[in-house]
C-alpha cells in the first residue's frame, strides 16, 4: 500500500515537472544585451543610486521593456529608444 502511494507520488511529480519546464533559458549574451538596452532606455534618476528610481518610467515599465527585448531576441523596435549602430 505504501509502495503504491510512493510510486504514484513519484509519477505525479515527474509529470508536473515535465509540464512546467516548457520555457527555455535565455543565453547570458542575450541577457547582457537586453540589460544594457534597458539601462539606456531607463537611466537612473541619481547616478550610482538604484534606490532613487528611474528618470523615465517605472520599474514595471523597465521590466516589460526587458521582457520584450528577450522575447524579440535582443531587438526592441520602439523607434527612438533603440540605439543607433
Amino acid at each position: 500500500m505504501i509502495k503504491s502511494k510512493l510510486i504514484s507520488a513519484a509519477l505525479l511529480f515527474a509529470t508536473a515537472g515535465s509540464i512546467t519546464s516548457g520555457a527555455s533559458a535565455i543565453t547570458a549574451e542575450l541577457a547582457k544585451k537586453c540589460g544594457a538596452l534597458t539601462a539606456n532606455a531607463f537611466p537612473p534618476r541619481v547616478i550610482g543610486n538604484p534606490a532613487a528610481g528611474s528618470a523615465k518610467g517605472s520599474g514595471k515599465d523597465a521590466q516589460a521593456y526587458f521582457n520584450k527585448c528577450v522575447k524579440n531576441g535582443g531587438k526592441v523596435g520602439d523607434g527612438g529608444s533603440e540605439q543607433a549602430k
